[in-house]
């Protein structure tokens, strides 16, 4: 059995995902669900962590700009994945 799990993303992948993490981790409705089983911590802030020493992106003056984009191509990625079922 291997010592550690890589997992690739893309840097659209990274940057959405590190700023979704942000924006997220600290929250009362997040953070109730993680408790739920605390040792999910563990890995989430190993992400996280590694998400923020990675990614240049965040600390660049465009960096909305970026996300902005980065977002725009994922979306056109997983197409309807996630959208509200229409009303027949």
């Amino acid at each position: 059995m291997a010592d550690e799990i890589t997992i690739n993303l893309s840097p659209d992948q990274a940057l959405v995902l590190s700023h979704w993490l942000d924006e997220v981790m600290g929250t009362r409705e997040f953070d109730s669900v993680v408790n739920r089983d605390r040792a999910v911590w563990s890995p989430l802030h190993r992400i996280s962590g590694t998400l923020e020493k990675t990614l240049p992106e965040i600390f660049a003056p465009d960096y909305s700009a970026r996300l902005g984009t980065a977002r725009t191509r994922l979306l056109r990625e997983v197409g309807d994945v996630g959208e509200p079922a229409e009303d027949e």
